[in-house]
């Protein structure tokens, strides 16, 4: 999302694209390096998209929570409300409700959002591409961190709510979402463009992960925590710049692992720390998402008609 209101960062340390090349390889091994294995429920993922869709009739209501202590601002907290329902095996559409509180400041509605991704091919292919369209009706205030398009950068956190608040953009959001399932593991790329329907330019940003459950065999024993519940992987996502300055210069750059526990019970939890590679970035975003599924919920209304 665009920020008109840009405090520049300080520069300092390794340039920006030696960093990104330096840091992007090392990454990738350390997420390849595990040990193959099935990943059989929706990859650990905050920001990347896989091509899992919603099941067909199912509702799945989650909170994802961010929160962070940026050096030059204040500390904050956001959460975004998320309802996924799958519409169709190649279908599901989600609606966002996102809101933040900063420490010495106040206590914000930021926005929402209603996405809808497509699912062009059934069947399992080596590459499985998801379309992806969001409408958003967001302000400058928003720090949920969903994504990173253009040059936002976390110097923007120090200016006061009331400000941002105030500038609220629509804007229409696509992705290109690429998955592949091999050997046990997920791998997904996402290609982000976003324009403000004002006269703004495109903005562009990126998304990639990795991940695998801990095991492909299930527990002959009756447990909760067994590793078949487990999966683990890492993402490394940031902005791209805008189509007149495309690129990595001035934008921030996250990477870290996440865990999930996929319950028996419908509900998982995940959890990861993200840390900011550059001048531009915070330190450390910490992400906790819970979600609970609701199965075959419309033939649930069906029966009380």
């Amino acid at each position: 999302m665009a920020r008109r209101f840009s405090v520049p960062a300080k520069r300092r340390g390794t340039p920006l694209n030696t960093a990104f090349a330096r840091t992007l390889p090392t990454f990738l091994m350390l997420l390849l390096g595990f040990t193959a294995a099935a990943l059989a429920q929706e990859p650990p993922y905050f920001v990347t998209y896989s091509h899992v869709m919603e099941e067909p009739g199912n509702l799945e209501i989650a909170s994802q929570n961010i929160g962070a202590t940026p050096k030059n601002a204040n500390p904050f907290y956001a959460q975004t409300l998320e309802l996924e329902y799958g519409i169709a095996a190649w279908y599901t559409a989600e609606v966002y409700l996102q809101g933040q509180s900063t420490v010495h400041d106040s206590t914000v509605f930021t926005g929402f959002r209603f996405e809808n991704r497509f699912r062009p091919l059934r069947s399992e292919h080596w590459i499985n591409p998801v379309l992806y369209l969001e409408y958003e009706n967001v302000s400058t205030a928003d720090k949920s961190f969903l994504e990173i398009t253009g040059h936002d950068v976390i110097s923007n956190q120090a200016i006061a709510n009331s400000v941002l608040r105030k500038d609220v953009e629509h804007s229409i959001e696509g992705k290109l979402i690429l998955s592949s399932n091999f050997n046990g593991f997920n791998v997904s790329e996402n290609i982000i463009a976003e324009k403000n329907v004002s006269n703004e330019p495109w903005e562009f940003g990126y998304a990639l992960g990795a991940a695998h459950s801990l095991t492909n065999h299930a527990s002959v024993t009756d447990c909760r925590f067994c590793r078949q519940y487990f999966a683990v992987g890492g993402e490394l996502f940031g902005g791209l710049g805008t189509r007149y300055d495309f690129g990595f210069k001035s934008t921030s750059i996250y990477a870290g692992p996440t865990i999930a526990y996929n319950s028996p019970h419908n509900y998982t939890i995940t959890a990861g720390p993200e840390f900011g590679l550059n001048a531009n970035s915070a330190a450390v975003l910490w992400r906790l998402k819970v979600s609970y599924e609701f199965s075959q919920i419309r033939d649930h209304f069906r029966r009380e008609q």
